[in-house]
């Protein structure tokens, strides 16, 4: 799941590396607010999960990612505008890879008094079908001074209702973040936000 050639190197979820990983200590499993429990499980994972993205000589000394607070002001009910005729792109990763997809739809919302517009992408894989997964990478305002300067990304299944939960506290950094052989998308351009998201995953340090 993680070679370079896959587009879901992105894609590895937080229920995917759990799922990897032995089970969670029981203290977990009793906290309220499904993003925390999310964030701890996932804190487990790169850990001792053998999916983890850390270096090795990282994963000793490993206490946990740093998030933003978690806020209900950025948790929003969106619906997705779709395209009639979504448009086949090209998504330049971080290497010389570039990956093929559709410009599937967008999300209008608004933060800090500002409109905003996400688009909403789908990914190829390698055998060239679309997924199931709407991938929304973006950058903001703390990208490459908070948060990863490559942008975050956020994933969502797709459903018959066309209204999402876009929870922007699960803003997650691509594996690129982390150190590794890691070919990972790139925010277009046109999901750069022009407000500063203090949400979800901020920018990784290595621990001393």
């Amino acid at each position: 799941m993680h070679r370079p050639r896959r587009i879901l190197a992105h894609a590895l979820t937080v229920c995917a590396l759990a799922a990897c990983s032995h089970k969670p200590p029981e203290d977990i499993s009793r906290i309220a607010d499904p993003v925390e429990r999310e964030r701890k499980e996932k804190d487990e994972s790169f850990r001792s999960g053998p999916g983890s993205p850390l270096p090795e000589q990282d994963r000793r000394h490993f206490r946990g990612l740093d998030y933003f607070p978690v806020s209900r002001a950025y948790r929003l009910r969106v619906k997705l505008n779709r395209y009639e005729s979504p448009l086949e792109l090209r998504i330049a990763t971080n290497t010389s890879e570039v990956r093929r997809g559709l410009r599937y739809g967008y999300f209008e919302f608004e933060l800090e008094g500002r409109p905003c517009r996400l688009q909403v992408y789908k990914v190829f894989e390698d055998n060239g079908s679309g997924g199931a997964t709407l991938f929304v990478p973006f950058r903001d305002a703390t990208s490459a001074r908070e948060t990863y300067g490559g942008g975050r990304y956020i994933d969502l299944t797709e459903n018959t209702t066309g209204v999402y939960d876009l929870d922007l506290n699960r803003a997650y950094n691509p594996f690129c973040a982390y150190g590794g052989e890691y070919s990972c998308p790139l925010p277009p351009a046109e999901n750069t936000l022009p407000v500063a998201v203090r949400a979800g995953e901020k920018s990784y340090h290595p621990p001393s």
